[in-house]
Formats: structure tokens, C-alpha cells, sequence
């Protein structure tokens, strides 16, 4: 295998795991700020009120995107590193 072919694959998993990660940290980002703006507008400082709707929020959207994430990364291995692995 040439540098190239590696650091293109490379590159390309890369993509692929941005692509995986941008629906749940999306979800984390948006939950987070919006605990935080009513954080401050009522002035309640609760470590668990941050952290609890963020996991929830984190889980459901990880549990919704589960087939993106999964067809996503089939495809790239399918595409990709199957046929390095076999040699062609």
C-alpha cells in the first residue's frame, strides 16, 4: 500500500467519523445551551440539571441516527478497507 492510499483512507475515515459525531454533538451543543440559558435566567446552579437532559438528549438522538451511523460506516467499509484488505 502507498502513502497515498493511506493517508486518502485516512482521510476518509476522518470524514466519516465527522459525519457519525455531527447529530450527537449537535444535540449535546443545543441541550447545553439551552440548560444554560435557563440556568441563568433563574439563577438555579445544579450540576445534575446540565447533565441529565444532555445525556438523555444525547442517547435519544445516538438512538434515532443509529442507522445513518451504521449504513455510514458499512458503506465505507465496504468501499474502502475491504478492498485494501483483500488486496485490490
Amino acid at each position: 500500500m502507498s502513502e497515498a492510499v493511506f493517508y486518502d483512507t485516512l482521510r476518509q475515515g476522518l470524514w466519516i467519523a465527522l459525519q457519525i459525531s455531527i447529530p450527537v454533538l449537535t444535540a449535546a451543543l443545543v441541550v447545553g445551551l439551552a440548560i444554560g440559558l435557563l440556568q441563568a435566567l433563574t439563577s438555579i446552579q445544579e450540576m445534575t440539571l446540565t447533565f441529565v437532559p444532555k445525556l438523555a438528549a444525547i442517547a435519544a438522538v445516538f438512538w434515532i441516527s443509529m442507522a445513518f451511523m451504521t449504513e455510514t460506516l458499512v458503506s465505507f467499509f465496504q468501499a474502502a478497507i475491504i478492498p485494501l484488505i483483500a488486496g485490490g
